[in-house]
């Protein structure tokens, strides 16, 4: 039996759209860090590193999985890749020997640049869905 809710068609139409630009976006992510050498998940990896929180350009695998919603061995194994491609380094943290602290090397900050000025335009389009289902969802 179906329930009534105060969703609107408007509404359903919004996140729709929504859901729509943001699969677009991942979709042209995806293609465009191929192009630029990495995997889609390498993309994300190098990208989370780089745009760590914080601001330090830098992060733990501990971190990374969360933010990036993967198994803490899962992205242990990205991380070994990336660095074993040359794309990331690992150093040891002063306060705490069972910590390592991940970069980007030149090489992994050229591929991910590449690939993320390329996104500008997919950006805005996502910004703009984001606005969209802001100012057409009733709360919902």
């Amino acid at each position: 039996m179906a329930t009534q809710t105060d969703a609107t068609i408007a509404d359903v139409i919004a996140v729709a759209e929504f859901r729509s630009a943001l699969r677009h976006f991942l979709r042209r992510s995806e293609k465009i860090a191929r192009q630029s050498g990495l995997t889609p998940q390498r993309y994300t990896l190098l990208m989370m590193i780089k745009g760590a929180a914080d601001g330090s350009e830098q992060s733990t695998v501990t971190e990374l999985a969360d933010r990036m919603q993967l198994a803490q061995s899962t992205v242990t194994e990205l991380v070994r890749r990336a660095e074993s491609a040359g794309l990331i380094d690992r150093e040891q943290s002063q306060r705490d020997a069972r910590v390592a602290h991940l970069r980007l090397t030149a090489e992994g900050e050229r591929r991910l640049m590449l690939s993320f000025t390329e996104l500008d335009k997919e950006r805005a389009q996502l910004r703009e869905a984001f606005v969209n289902l802001d100012g057409g969802v009733t709360g919902h």
